[in-house]
C-alpha cells in the first residue's frame, strides 16, 4: 500500500488560511503586536532590574505573620463567595431552568439576569463594592457571590435539563410539585456533576479572590499590590510563591475530590455514609469559619445608611453617557478589548500546543503549572515593564497565563486521542510528523477547539479588564474614570464590557455548532 501524494484538501485549506489572515490583521494592528520590543536593550534592562528585586524573597517573622493571615483571608473569601454565590444561585436556576415544568420554556428575565450577573467581571463587581462599602474582603465577597452566582445559576439550570427527565415527569403526573419533582427526579442524577462544578469553581475563586485584591479587596492579591506599589521584591516575591502553592495545592485538592466523586458508592442502605457526612459538616464548618474570620457586618449591609449609601452610588451611573465623542472611544476601546483577547488567545493556542507535544511530561507540566499558577494582572504588570504600556503588554499577559492552561488540557485531550489512526499510517510508511497530524490532531481537533473556544470567552473578560495596570482596552478607560468618579461614563464602559461578553459567547457557540 502506498500513500497518495499531495493534500486533496489543500486548497480548501489555503483558502481557510488566508481568510484567517484577512481577519487576523487588523486585530494585530490593533493589538500593537511587535514583538521586538522584547528585545529591546531599554526594556530588558529595566525588567532585569525589576526582577533583580525579587532576590532573596523576604523571610521576616512580621511579614510571614501579615502573610499567613492574607493566606487565610484569601481562602475565606473564596469560600465565603461561593455560599453566597449558591445562595444566589439556586432560586435563579429554578426561575430559569425549563427542568420539571409541565410546559417546557424559559424566563427570559431570569436569564437575562445570569447574564447580567456573569457578563461583568468579578473584578469589576469588586471596585465597585470597594467605592460603596470600603476597602476590606466584603467586597471580595459579595463580588464573587454575584458573578459566580450567575455562573452557577445557568451551570445548575442546564445540568438539570441534561439529565434523564422521566423520573421528574412520573412525580409531576402522580401530583407532585415542581420543586418535590426536581429535589427527588432530578437531583439525585445531577448531584455528581454539581458537586465536581462547584468545587472547580471553588478553585477558581481562589484565584478571583486573590485578583481582587488589587483594587483593595483584601488577602493576598491587596498584599501583592502594596508590596509592587513600594517596589518591594521581597516580599513580592514571597507572597507569589506563596500564591503559587495555594492553587496547586487547591488544583490537587479540587481533583483528589472530583476522583473520590467518580468513585461508584458502596452499597449501604442510606446514601448518606461516614465520608458524605464527614464531607458535608467540612464544608459547613469552612463556611461558617470562613465569614468569622473575615468578621463581615452583613447585616450591616441591609441597614438603612447602607442601603441611601448604594443607591445614591448606583443613580450616579445613570443616565449613561451617551455623547458621540464618549462613544467613539468606547467603540476604539472595545474594539482593542477584542484584538488583545484574539491574540492573546492564539499566542496561547500556539505555545500550548507546543508544550503539550513532548512525550516527557515531567520538566513541561511544572512550566505549565507555573504559567497557570501566576495571575493574568500579575503578568501584566510585568509584561508592561517589558513592552511598555498598551495592549501588546496585556495581550502577552493574556498568552501567558492562558498558554499554562491549555497546555495542560491539550496535553490531556492528545493522550486521550485514538492512536489507531496514526498507527496506520506510520504503518504505511508515513513520518511521525504527518502520522501526528493527519492521525492523532483530527482525532483531538474537536476537543482542542472546545477548550480553546472556552477559553477565548474567558479572556474576553478578563481582557476586558487587564487595562487596570496600564494594558489598554475597556478596563483602562474604565478605571481611569472611576478614579476620576466619572460614573456616567464607566457605566458606558461598563454596558460595552457586557455586551462584548455576551457576543461572544454567541460567536464561540455558533463556531462550536459550525466546527462540529
Amino acid at each position: 500500500m502506498t500513500l497518495a501524494r499531495g493534500d486533496p484538501a489543500a486548497g480548501r485549506r489555503l483558502r481557510g488560511a488566508v481568510l484567517v489572515l484577512l481577519v487576523l490583521w487588523p486585530l494585530l494592528q490593533t493589538a500593537q503586536v511587535h514583538p521586538a520590543a522584547l528585545l529591546d536593550p531599554a526594556n530588558l534592562q529595566v525588567i532585569g532590574n525589576f526582577l533583580a528585586g525579587f532576590l532573596p524573597p523576604e523571610t521576616g517573622a512580621e511579614f510571614l505573620r501579615y502573610l499567613a493571615r492574607a493566606t487565610l483571608e484569601t481562602l475565606a473569601i473564596a469560600t465565603a463567595g461561593m455560599a453566597l454565590a449558591w445562595l444566589l444561585a439556586l432560586p435563579l436556576a429554578y426561575l430559569a431552568s425549563a427542568a420539571a415544568r409541565e410546559q417546557r420554556g424559559l424566563n427570559p428575565v431570569s436569564r437575562g439576569v445570569l447574564t447580567l450577573l456573569r457578563g461583568i467581571p468579578e473584578l469589576v463587581w469588586a471596585l465597585l463594592f470597594v467605592r460603596v462599602f470600603g476597602l476590606g474582603p466584603a467586597a471580595g465577597v459579595l463580588a464573587l457571590g454575584l458573578t459566580y452566582g450567575g455562573m452557577l445559576a445557568k451551570v445548575v439550570a442546564e445540568i438539570l435539563e441534561s439529565v434523564d427527565p422521566l423520573p421528574a415527569q412520573a412525580l409531576r403526573l402522580s401530583g407532585a410539585r415542581r420543586p418535590v419533582a426536581i429535589l427527588y427526579g432530578l437531583l439525585p442524577q445531577a448531584a455528581k456533576e454539581l458537586a465536581s462544578y462547584t468545587v472547580y469553581r471553588w478553585e477558581c475563586a481562589i484565584r478571583a479572590s486573590v485578583v481582587m485584591g488589587f483594587v483593595g479587596a483584601g488577602g493576598l492579591g491587596q498584599l501583592m499590590d502594596q508590596a509592587m506599589k513600594m517596589l518591594n521584591g521581597g516580599e513580592a516575591a514571597t507572597i507569589l510563591v506563596t500564591f503559587m502553592l495555594l492553587v496547586l495545592g487547591a488544583d490537587a485538592l479540587s481533583g483528589w475530590l472530583r476522583r473520590t466523586l467518580d468513585a461508584p458508592p458502596a452499597a449501604r442502605a442510606s446514601p448518606w455514609g461516614w465520608r458524605s457526612s464527614f464531607f458535608l459538616l467540612t464544608v459547613l464548618a469552612g463556611v461558617a469559619a470562613s465569614f468569622a474570620l473575615l468578621d463581615m457586618p452583613l447585616l450591616g449591609l441591609f441597614s438603612a445608611e447602607s442601603a441611601h449609601s448604594i443607591a445614591s452610588f448606583i443613580t450616579g451611573f445613570f443616565p449613561p453617557d451617551l455623547s458621540s465623542d464618549w462613544l467613539g472611544k468606547v467603540l476604539l476601546g472595545t474594539w482593542e478589548t477584542l484584538a488583545i483577547s484574539v491574540v492573546g488567545t492564539l499566542l496561547a493556542t500556539a505555545a500550548g500546543l507546543l508544550m503539550a507535544l513532548p512525550r516527557w511530561r515531567l520538566p513541561w507540566t511544572g512550566l505549565l503549572n507555573t504559567l497557570r499558577s501566576v495571575p493574568e494582572l500579575v503578568w501584566a504588570t510585568l509584561t508592561v515593564l517589558a513592552v511598555g504600556l498598551g495592549p501588546f503588554a496585556g495581550a502577552l499577559a493574556l498568552a501567558l497565563h492562558t498558554a499554562g492552561v491549555l497546555g495542560r488540557l491539550y496535553a490531556q485531550a492528545l493522550a486521550n486521542a485514538s492512536a489507531s489512526p496514526a498507527r496506520a499510517l506510520r504503518l504505511a510508511g508515513a513520518s511521525g510528523g504527518l502520522a501526528f497530524l493527519y492521525g492523532t490532531l483530527p482525532s483531538a481537533a474537536p476537543q482542542l477547539i472546545a477548550y480553546t473556544l472556552y477559553r477565548w470567552e474567558m479572556n474576553i473578560r478578563m481582557a476586558a479588564i487587564l487595562g487596570f495596570v496600564g494594558a489598554g482596552g475597556l478596563g483602562q478607560l474604565l478605571y481611569v474614570e472611576l478614579s476620576l468618579f466619572h460614573y456616567a461614563q464607566a457605566s458606558t464602559v461598563i454596558i460595552a464590557m457586557l455586551a462584548l461578553s455576551m457576543a461572544v459567547d454567541q460567536a464561540s457557540a455558533w463556531l462550536r455548532i459550525k466546527m462540529r
